[in-house]
């Protein structure tokens, strides 16, 4: 898991190797999607357990709390990305969660990424597609 980590972050640090990156993204999240069996999510709660197949271990992704609209969760696993200051990189790294949890009929948000420095998990949300994200504001887009 850390070597496919650190491919996919040097990838996306490197501008022109981005396609790489989202290709070889994309195509681990279709395996994962069909081994693990990812379909539509109802209710709500689906939503996060469908994105948790996409990883070995529960344990690293663990889903932290629910309310009537939105699933939290975290990522424990190090992020190659940590305190450096890559959000960007680490938002189109994360095209693999949003790969997943599209096929389950939500949206992925980053709200906190561990490429920020001083934090050690990210924290994310999901929501069915179609839903307001208001209150939702992606890591990526908090930087200066």
């Amino acid at each position: 898991m850390n070597l496919i980590l650190g491919i996919q972050a040097f990838l996306f640090k490197n501008r022109r190797l981005n396609f790489i990156g989202y290709g070889l993204n994309r195509q681990f999240a279709r395996i994962m999607i069909r081994n693990k069996g990812v379909r539509q999510a109802n209710p709500l709660d689906e939503l996060g357990r469908n994105w948790q197949k996409g990883f070995p271990a529960k344990k690293h992704v663990p889903i932290t709390h629910m309310d009537e609209n939105t699933v939290y969760g975290e990522i424990h696993t190090h992020c190659p990305l940590r305190g450096t200051g890559g959000v960007n990189a680490c938002y189109k790294m994360m095209s693999y969660d949003r790969e997943i949890v599209g096929q389950a009929g939500g949206e992925f948000i980053v709200l906190e990424s561990q490429a920020t420095l001083g934090v050690t998990v990210c924290k994310i949300a999901m929501r069915f597609k179609g839903q307001p994200t208001d209150g939702l504001v992606p890591a990526h887009k908090k930087i200066d």
